[in-house]
């Protein structure tokens, strides 16, 4: 008992590898599971978020989308078969909004077959703020459309020392000074535009957009010019990678389009797991060419914040395509998609 206390992990630092065991003896949490938990009576003292990027997994052992993008981490929530419910587990990470409780983050750097990797393959990330959470849809590990939950943290990347005996104290701070407390609520609730109910080949529409997904951010913006030269659309070229301006594609309407026929149209190309709010539809416009009308293609979804200042009176109007909405084009224009 002496050498396990001796041993036992006392901090975590943001970017080291850690082992399942250094995880749950230091942070008191189960050894198993996506989502794991310290309770005290009824109450979440701790959690810990459990991830893995989609390069090495089996989607039978994890069909679930999870994603780091930037500072944000998109989590589906536990339950890899049948449909998901907000309760047990899952339902505790939206208490942290009330309770302020520390939520740690780890991702898993290596498969757990590769045995030319030891126990520690497990990245630390940092604190995790939750942001919000939605419903959506996936394929589950035997490959059947059902309904998941998604949540969005931030990742707290500072401070990059986080002791296990100061935690509470650090996660409290640091979500008491958080931005997101005042930010528009209509940005925490997320729109689809497609009517996902009344569309019958989901699963299609599912595969579509995991291949989607899947691509990188440059080959997406690639995908989108060829989508809109089969469209119909001419003089459509990809801006310069990464100083584009808010801008990834710009094209002109064509002749089918009879109406807006030689309008420029400017468009944002979001290869997202995670929503695009507000934030990214303002800018979007603000980089605009004169008259010329813009749009925002993401793989994910809208935020009702975002949704609202596309079509904001007054203003030049953006139009918007979600992940659902882009598959049903992809399929109804038969355009071809490597799986």
């Amino acid at each position: 008992m002496g050498e396990l206390i001796e041993s036992m992990i006392e901090e975590f630092v943001v970017g080291r590898l850690y082992s399942n065991g250094d995880i749950f003896q230091a942070l008191k949490v189960s050894n198993a599971g996506g989502i794991r938990l310290s309770t005290k009576g009824n109450a979440a003292m701790r959690a810990v978020i459990m991830t893995s990027v989609q390069d090495f997994h089996v989607s039978a052992e994890n069909p679930y989308h999870d994603r780091l993008e930037s500072d944000v981490l998109t989590y589906t929530a536990a339950g890899k078969s049948g449909e998901q419910t907000l309760a047990g587990v899952n339902s505790r990470i939206i208490e942290q909004r009330n309770l302020c409780f520390p939520i740690h983050g780890f991702v898993l750097v290596a498969s757990r077959r590769d045995r030319s990797v030891g126990p520690k393959r497990w990245r630390y990330l940092g604190l995790l703020e939750y942001l919000r959470h939605y419903p959506d849809t996936q394929l589950d590990s035997e490959g059947k459309v059902r309904k998941v939950w998604i949540f969005e943290f931030k990742i707290h990347q500072e401070p990059q020392i986080v002791p296990v005996a100061l935690d509470k104290e650090i996660s409290n701070q640091a979500l008491l000074e958080s931005p997101q407390r005042n930010i528009d609520n209509s940005d925490d609730e997320i729109i689809s535009l497609s009517g996902h109910e009344q569309v019958e080949n989901v699963e299609q529409i599912e595969r579509v957009r995991s291949t989607l997904l899947a691509m990188q951010p440059r080959q997406f913006e690639l995908f989108i010019k060829d989508l809109l030269v089969h469209t119909g659309f001419t003089e459509v070229c990809v801006t310069k990678y990464s100083a584009d301006g808010g801008v990834d594609v710009n094209a002109k309407a064509g002749g089918r389009m009879w109406i807006f026929d030689n309008t420029n149209v400017q468009v944002q190309a979001k290869r997202w797991l995670h929503s695009v709010g507000r934030k990214e539809v303002a800018e979007l416009r603000g980089s605009l060419r004169p008259f010329a009308r813009g749009a925002v293609v993401t793989t994910s979804h809208f935020s009702r914040a975002a949704i609202n200042e596309a079509g904001e009176e007054g203003k030049n109007p953006i139009a918007l395509v979600d992940g659902f909405k882009l598959s049903i084009i992809v399929i109804e224009q038969r355009f071809p998609i490597a799986s």
